[in-house]
């Protein structure tokens, strides 16, 4: 037995005999009469109250002890009465992942799963409580994607409350628990006609922003962040090394996504562009800090800044402002009702012009590797997983290079068209 009961109603002392005898305390009749006690592993008295006639439930509660110290699987108690929200603020305040990165698990974890699964004790989870939290964000989140993405992160709060011994196993990892599934839909890339109908519903200051998405693949971050030093018109490259990304605190300078800085064709056509915008539209001197909001001071001369020419572009204004509005005037989708906002378009938003450059590149025969490159992946199997369906079909080469071993070996038709003729 890892501990022993001790019966607070009742204690041993010797008679005057000096033979040992039960007697009342003066605790008998008040209060829970049982207290399993043992120690711990690491080294502390641990114990649990139990009414009066509940030995048996202490002794089984012991024994249970005992079986999960025997096993590795022995929770504290005390650790186990912490909530899913108090342990996840902990982690989240731990957590040492980049800013946006952050703040994105962040906002999953305290949108969505605080609210219904903060007040439960971790102890106290099992498979069914994550069953019908995830019945309740489906009716929450319609996207199957970005509730993998919130299940995820919860899972893995839990996996670290596992390994801090806050309870015994994850929950989300048993069998009669169906992640929701992954987002399964393929990349359907705009038309030319699209992107260009787009472009031209921009206001002129932002039409090049296209140019570099669609004609270079870079990321809206990217774009926004671009300096004059980056462009090297003489050499035909764009030097990818800075982007303006959004925090909670506000604007900051930083690499662009996973450090991947790169090297990027710049085509003629997109140069001209570039050299015409920035006639038209002088590169302005912007400063701000990098990485965090109290990191050292960087200046920039930014080919693109907000339409006052104030300061750095933040791409949730563009986007409300003055990407879909562009969107609604070619045709992609709906105009607003009065007093409403536009609809949600995360397949138009700027990252589709990646996927349009993309499909161009594959179509004229650019392998993935270099693709992936260019796009800033860190694995060519990535690239290959999202755009292997807009590569080439084989079968039209196929049919050709069987088609071309009979060339001027049949140097007459013989079928159905000669013998009609």
């Amino acid at each position: 037995m890892a501990g022993h009961i001790q019966d607070r109603w009742f204690k041993t002392e010797p008679d005057a005999a000096g033979k040992p005898r039960r007697v009342r305390t003066a605790r008998y009749g008040k209060g829970m009469r049982y207290r399993a006690r043992y120690i711990g592993p690491d080294g502390t008295e641990k114990s649990k109250s139990f009414p009066d006639g509940q030995k048996r439930l202490a002794d089984q509660w012991l024994a249970h002890i005992e079986a999960d110290m025997s096993r590795g699987q022995y929770v504290d108690p005390a650790a186990s009465r912490v909530t899913f929200r108090q342990y996840a603020e902990k982690w989240l305040s731990t957590q040492t992942t980049e800013t946006t990165t952050r703040e994105s698990v962040e906002s999953a974890i305290r949108g969505h799963a605080i609210p219904y699964l903060g007040p439960r004790p971790l102890g106290s989870f099992k498979p069914e409580h994550i069953r019908n939290w995830l019945s309740e964000l489906e009716r929450a989140v319609p996207a199957s994607s970005y509730r993998r993405v919130i299940y995820n992160n919860v899972s893995t709060v839990l996996n670290a409350a596992v390994d801090d011994g806050h309870l015994a196993k994850n929950p989300c990892r048993a069998q009669s628990v169906r992640p929701p599934a992954a987002g399964i839909g393929r990349v359907v890339p705009w038309g030319a006609e699209r992107v260009f109908a787009v472009r031209a519903a921009l206001p002129e200051q932002f039409r090049a922003t296209v140019d570099l998405g669609g004609g270079c693949g870079l990321r809206q971050g990217e774009i926004f962040g671009l300096p004059v030093e980056a462009v090297s018109f003489d050499a035909g490259w764009l030097h990818v090394a800075n982007q303006v990304k959004v925090t909670k605190e506000g604007l900051v300078f930083a690499p662009p996504k996973r450090n991947k800085i790169r090297d990027v064709p710049l085509p003629d056509r997109v140069a001209h562009v570039l050299k015409q915008h920035m006639e038209a539209f002088p590169p302005v001197e912007i400063t701000l800090p990098w990485l965090r909001v109290d990191g050292p001071p960087v200046t920039k001369q930014l080919l693109f800044t907000r339409l006052d020419g104030a300061g750095a572009v933040r791409r949730t204004d563009f986007n409300d402002r003055v990407w879909k509005p562009a969107l609604v005037a070619a045709g992609v989708i709906p105009a607003p009702k009065p007093g409403e906002r536009h609809q949600a378009a995360r397949e138009h938003g700027m990252h589709a012009l990646r996927h349009f450059y993309a499909s161009v590149l594959l179509d004229a025969g650019e392998n993935v590797k270099a693709l992936s490159n260019y796009l800033g992946h860190n694995d060519p199997g990535f690239t290959l997983r999202v755009y292997t369906h807009l590569m080439p079909s084989s079968d039209a080469r196929a049919r050709k290079a069987v088609d071309s071993l009979y060339d001027g070996t049949d140097p007459a038709p013989d079928g159905p068209e000669t013998a009609q003729s």
